[in-house]
């Protein structure tokens, strides 16, 4: 079967209504239009007023209604909208909209999905959402016991391995297991999803200074290092365990495609701190591509119309390349 003449278009999943996903969604496809089809899930009256529209039936419509309007397929929602306040009742579509999405992707009708920030308490009281978060949900959805979060922008791409657990417990949390599963996971998507061929990771230390040979803590000679060599003697390029307030200059970040961290503000204050409104939250290690931009719902600014589009709009972007280069890998 010959390839097709153009992408597949991004599902794009409405995230909560009341947040400033509606408004991002609007503001992104004015910026794209049909230079980058995708298709939003949801209610196309939660989208900002003189928003242009046009309602598909299917994702393959999305392509030729993108040079009019913003494509929506519809999804029904119970009860009224009001912006900055999520409405328990909303919680059962924006669940369906992430499920559409995902089967959308997975047969095939999508590129692949980029979803808008959901508010899980919203979703947890109007629908008895069982998930911590997004993306626990959508490893549920594709049947994955472990999935990777990576952070990503033009500047640097890091990867926490413990995520949202206080830093008292990172110690704990942290074992060779789930070391190992990140690193492979990073590795394979580097591969599969951002065309590297031989990607070149640099692995943080848990300690100031990586430990100093244990003057400052052993995680990095009982744990991190032995996790290192094995995998180094499979060919995986691994540099570390590094002192970590040396990883993120700019001379540094020539050395390697990404970074390997031990908890969440080890690797997210680097990369906010470089290039706060481009970054994107990809989930390594679905059988689909899923990105998101790196921020919430913003209720206190909804209806505004001061949201900034930039890190969907860039979701969106790396959604559609990563896409192209999983196809490629799987040619």
């Amino acid at each position: 079967m010959s390839a097709p003449s153009q992408p597949l278009p991004i599902a794009l999943s409405c995230g909560e209504p009341s947040g400033i996903g509606p408004e991002i969604a609007a503001k992104a496809w004015a910026a794209l239009g049909a230079s980058l089809p995708f298709f939003y899930i949801g209610a196309a009256d939660h989208l900002p007023d003189g928003t242009p529209v046009v309602e598909i039936s299917s994702p393959n419509e999305t392509t030729s209604a993108a040079a009019h309007g913003l494509p929506v397929l519809p999804l029904p929602f119970d009860g009224p909208l009001t912006r900055g306040t999520p409405n328990p009742s909303h919680a059962a579509s924006v669940i369906a909209s992430i499920e559409t999405a995902v089967r959308l992707v997975q047969e095939g009708e999508a590129l692949a999905l980029c979803t808008a920030p959901i508010h899980k308490k919203a979703l947890q009281d109007g629908a008895g959402f069982a998930h911590p978060g997004h993306t626990e949900f959508l490893a549920h959805l594709a049947g994955v016991s472990r999935v990777v979060m990576m952070l990503a922008s033009p500047a640097l791409r890091v990867v926490p391995v413990t995520i949202h657990i206080p830093l008292a417990e990172v110690p704990q949390a942290l074992t060779a297991d789930l070391l190992e599963d990140t690193i492979r996971i990073t590795h394979a998507a580097l591969i599969a999803d951002f065309g590297l061929a031989a990607p070149r990771l640099r692995v943080a230390g848990l300690n100031p200074h990586a430990g100093e040979g244990g003057k400052m803590g052993h995680e990095e000679m009982r744990l991190i290092s032995p996790v290192l060599e094995r995998l180094r003697s499979e060919g995986i390029d691994l540099q570390g365990p590094a002192s970590a307030d040396t990883m993120f200059h700019a001379r540094a970040r020539e050395g390697y495609d990404a970074a390997i961290c031990m908890y969440h503000d080890q690797a997210l204050i680097p990369i906010k701190t470089l290039d706060f409104d481009r970054g994107v939250n990809v989930t390594l290690g679905l059988p689909f591509v899923r990105t998101s931009p790196d921020h919430g719902t913003a209720l206190d600014i909804a209806g505004q119309g001061i949201a900034n589009p930039a890190s969907l709009i860039e979701a969106l972007k790396l959604a559609r390349e990563m896409g192209l280069k999983r196809q490629e890998h799987r040619a």
